[in-house]
């Protein structure tokens, strides 16, 4: 079984077509066609069209949600359900603000996310401390 954290993960040029069936997306994010599947299942914001003959087609915009999906998951480690409310709080392309700057609000929650656990062991050790104080002041 090959190791995704010590593949550095990069994003693949999306080809510009309208259209691509479930084959061509998983190997431009170097998935199994069975994760896309799955994936469906759980971001409501990633739903394939049918052709008439029942294939998946993606449209670029699923394509890039794959790709932002296996970011979260992969790379930043985040669980399906940290994903999905990840992608869930994102604006809408076509509202108000431009899309520049969603990106640079992901960036910072990232930078933030990353910050959190940057302390050393006495500090969570005394944050623990601190915790369970509170903890025992509520229950009082």
């Amino acid at each position: 079984m090959e190791d995704l954290a010590s593949k550095p993960l990069i994003d693949p040029e999306i080809p510009n077509k309208l259209y691509f069936r479930i084959g061509e997306v998983a190997k431009l994010a170097g998935i199994k066609p069975y994760v896309l599947r799955f994936w469906e299942s759980e971001f409501t914001g990633l739903g394939p069209k049918k052709s008439g003959t029942g294939h998946r087609l993606y449209r670029r915009k699923d394509v890039e949600m794959v790709l932002e999906i296996k970011r979260l998951l992969y790379e930043k480690r985040f669980t399906i359900e940290g994903a999905r409310k990840i992608l869930e709080s994102k604006p809408k392309r076509g509202a108000a603000e431009p899309a520049a700057k969603p990106a640079a609000a992901a960036s910072a929650r990232s930078r933030q996310q990353g910050e959190l656990f940057s302390g050393s062991p006495a500090f969570y050790q005394e944050l623990r401390k601190e915790l369970a104080d509170l903890l025992t002041l509520l229950q009082d």
